[in-house]
């Protein structure tokens, strides 16, 4: 039974390769050169759809995701007839909710990588839920925030001792809690990752917990614009292989001085950081200027070609609005070189398909991204949108 800290040392190990120093370097530059790329407006759509792609994505992961579809549909209060799918999409949207909530909190300072942290994104997400909608299918209903008082198994693993978790959560704020290089802030998140989990604090939701955690511990790098649950739940299999490996027992002298092996941490960094390498230069290039510029044109031009309210005027002011910010809709008219009667109808069209979103009737038009345009202007960021809904 674990019931001592020093039984999961080393938290992070003493001596990090160099290649993997070198990689959270580049993914620090990578991830930094995307805080200028487009309008903040523009950004902030961006970070809408990523909160709507972590839920389903870190829901999936835990076996209970919902359709894309069903959750773009759920946002506009519309909830499926059917018990089940309602009940997941009311989980994806306290996800949603949670995230931005908690992105606030990381974003003014508060500490994410604290195990106090943990348990808010613990209880941002389930009191946001009935308990009918927290209650496993073993019939434990979870309590928000609440500190597991009991012991557990989580297939292999047997966590820590209910009555030493204190001591656990308190050794995890020694090691984490503090301010590091972006260098080595991105391993000691990846190693946070795998212990906050190893300890398994909540009877349940600890991984949608930690994975909320590690998205708010990356915003001040990522900017809410990328975020690992997409990756892990595409590699899931090798992301719960990853884990299981470094919560092994050190195998000799030659795996480090702690109780858990050094060598499957660094297995499991190594994952990490290739997962968030891979989320990070994709969106640089999906908000690289000119190629959004050619890919708002491929999808202008494919829909005017069914559309005829779509007009391929559309693409420069389109491009404009994604790149310099809301404009008001005589600018966006001017830009389209068209008639008052024709650009009022064109606005109107996009307006409707969400290529433009408005906050109020006649207000500025800001860049929009629905779901049925990410086939085309960020290809392979979210497929899954693209599938049709049970």
């Amino acid at each position: 039974m674990y019931d001592s800290p020093h039984q999961f040392e080393p938290l992070i190990p003493s001596a990090i390769p160099t290649d993997l120093i070198e990689k959270s370097a580049e993914i620090a530059q990578a991830a930094t050169r995307l805080s200028g790329a487009a309008h903040p407006s523009s950004r902030g759509t961006i970070r809408e759809l990523v909160r709507s792609m972590n839920s389903y994505y870190s829901n999936r992961i835990e076996g209970q995701g919902t359709h894309p579809l069903n959750i773009e549909r759920a946002l506009r209060k519309e909830f499926s007839d059917k018990p089940d799918v309602a009940r997941l999409q009311r989980v994806a949207i306290a996800h949603i909710e949670a995230e931005r909530e908690l992105e606030e909190r990381a974003a003014a300072g508060v500490p994410a990588m604290s195990s106090a942290f943990l348990i808010e994104a613990h209880h941002a997400l389930y009191s946001r839920l009935s308990e009918a909608d927290r209650t496993t299918e073993d019939n434990r209903i979870v309590s928000p925030g609440a500190i597991r008082e009991n012991e557990v198994e989580v297939g292999e693993h047997v966590p820590p001792t209910y009555s030493s978790l204190p001591l656990f959560m308190e050794r995890l704020d020694t090691v984490f809690n503090r301010k590091r290089s972006w260098d080595s802030q991105l391993i000691a998140i990846a190693c946070l990752h795998h212990r906050a989990a190893w300890v398994h604090p909540f009877l349940d939701g600890n991984g949608r917990a930690v994975r909320l955690q590690t998205h708010c511990a990356l915003w001040p790098l990522s900017d809410g614009l990328w975020s690992p649950s997409r990756g892990l739940a595409r590699e899931q299999k090798e992301y719960y292989s990853q884990l299981m490996i470094a919560d092994a027992s050190r195998r000799g002298d030659l795996d480090g001085r702690g109780n858990l092996t050094t060598a499957g941490l660094l297995s499991w960094i190594r994952f990490f950081l290739d997962i968030c390498a891979d989320q990070a230069e994709y969106m640089g290039k999906m908000l690289d200027l000119d190629g959004m510029k050619r890919r708002i044109g491929a999808l202008v031009t494919f829909r005017a070609a069914f559309d005829k309210t779509v007009r391929t005027e559309a693409i420069l002011p389109l491009y404009h609005v994604f790149a310099a910010g809301p404009v008001t809709r005589g600018e966006f008219s001017q830009m389209t070189g068209l008639g008052e009667r024709t650009a009022r109808s064109l606005i109107a069209s996009l307006l409707r398909t969400g290529l433009l979103e408005s906050h109020t009737h006649g207000g500025p038009l800001k860049w929009g991204l629905p779901l049925d345009s990410l086939q085309f202007l960020f290809p392979e960021l979210y497929p899954e949108a693209a599938t049709k809904a049970e």
